[in-house]
């Protein structure tokens, strides 16, 4: 998947913390291409903001992975949680991160 669009400028910018964020969980999930999970490794290593909220991520796939069979009454709380979330995809491009 190629999340980094082409854009004048933003090779001199840098990653922004808002441009990581809105790759950060599916870059942990490995569903990104190499350029993109490279600057965002980059990023985290730079920031110790997103940094904390990378690790902070892992470290909830890791207990929920722990756990098994989630409560079915909380994942109904998680998916209407989701649901209640403006929802953005690719199709509107708001989902990539500039520098590419």
């Amino acid at each position: 998947m190629q999340v980094w669009p082409i854009q004048r400028g933003a090779a001199r910018r840098g990653t922004g913390c808002a441009d990581v964020t809105r790759v950060l969980q599916a870059c942990l999930d490995g569903e990104t291409d190499e350029v993109t999970a490279r600057r965002v490794v980059t990023h985290l290593d730079e920031c110790g903001d997103c940094g904390l909220e990378a690790r902070l991520y892992r470290e909830i796939k890791n207990s929920l992975a722990r756990q098994g069979q989630p409560d079915g009454r909380a994942a109904a709380r998680l998916r209407c949680f989701g649901e209640s979330l403006p929802h953005t995809g690719p199709a509107d491009g708001r989902d990539r991160i500039a520098g590419g």
